[in-house]
């Protein structure tokens, strides 16, 4: 009885430094902006914007999570669109995330449908998604749910389920990298905007450890099929100035999935757009087709690059980091 005592205090130690990063990080994307941090916006108030805002539920083993899909206006009959799955952070919940990236504005222009699944709190209490519990199987879990909202909108909406990528912040950049590895087929292209790289975390202790940069990053368990003609290809996003999830993850996740298809790196170039932070842009090919693309924001912390003003986790100085995203599986899309 002892030790599961002192097991349980170990437990309630590691959720309390889990629960200081999260506010930390909402802190920083606060800082970021020069504001003052705004509560997380509601979910009852849908972003702004035309388009339809619909609400959705999944069920399997893990329990049940509601998720939002945006739809652009004007969608004809018969028409099939792409769609990009958005997996928030810590801290924030579909609707916030929908505002901050305003991925909704860029679907309407680009026209492709958006879905946010949502994590709930009673699942973790930061709304982080659980990436890292692989012990005790509540990754596999929601990732088994998420994979039934896509399956659930590509059934009853307008969606092409061949043209489907997936993005996510933090915690949800690490599950979108985690969906992806057990997955392949099923996505044409991943972004993964400050997360930690699959393979480096098992549990809450090792998480921590991996957030820090202090966790080796595992190969991926590829065959040469899935790398070679169904591998989706890798865009990471990190502020270097980032003081909750390290520099070395976002590194170690694009030489990951080059490592894993044989793909060798290009020279780096750096890139400004007006007064927004500059970045530097490294490229891993093979055999000309981009595996990976390493995206290195300075002066970035931890927050959505180019998101909006006055939100946490939330820094508009930044190069947009959703337009990013869609041009990047856009590309894929017309490969």
């Amino acid at each position: 009885m002892k030790k599961r005592t002192r097991k349980s205090v170990w437990a309630r130690s590691l959720e309390r430094s889990l629960v200081a990063i999260t506010r930390s990080a909402m802190k920083t994307g606060a800082r970021a902006v020069g504001r003052a941090m705004k509560p997380v916006v509601s979910r009852r108030t849908p972003p702004p914007g035309d388009g339809a805002w619909v609400l959705g539920i999944a069920t399997g083993v893990a329990g049940a999570r509601r998720f939002r899909l945006y739809r652009p206006p004007g969608v004809a009959i018969g028409e099939r669109l792409p769609l990009m799955v958005m997996l928030h952070g810590c801290g924030q919940d579909a609707n916030a995330f929908a505002r901050s990236t305003r991925m909704n504005r860029v679907a309407m222009r680009e026209r492709f449908l958006v879905l946010y699944p949502e994590q709930d709190r009673l699942a973790n209490a930061q709304g982080c998604w659980n990436w890292f519990d692989a012990t005790a199987g509540r990754a596999s879990g929601e990732a088994a749910l998420i994979m039934k909202m896509i399956d659930q909108v590509c059934l009853l909406h307008p969606a092409d389920s061949g043209r489907v990528a997936i993005a996510g912040l933090s915690a949800g950049a690490s599950m979108a990298a985690l969906l992806v590895t057990r997955h392949p087929d099923r996505f044409r292209a991943v972004a993964m905007h400050s997360g930690v790289p699959p393979g480096t975390a098992h549990s809450t202790l090792s998480a921590l450890g991996a957030m820090h940069g202090r966790r080796a990053t595992q190969p991926l368990a590829a065959t040469p099929l899935t790398m070679e003609s169904g591998w989706p290809p890798l865009l990471v996003i990190h502020g270097d100035a980032d003081p909750v999830v390290a520099l070395q993850n976002a590194q170690a996740a694009a030489q990951q999935w080059a490592d894993a298809a044989g793909a060798r790196v290009r020279p780096s170039r750096d890139v400004q757009r007006g007064q927004r932070y500059a970045m530097t842009v490294t490229d891993f090919r093979r055999a000309g087709r981009i595996v990976s693309r390493l995206v290195q924001v300075h002066g970035l912390a931890h927050a959505w690059s180019g998101g909006a003003a006055q939100l946490p986790s939330s820094d508009p100085r930044g190069p947009d980091a959703s337009r990013m995203v869609w041009a990047f599986a856009a590309a894929q899309f017309r490969a």
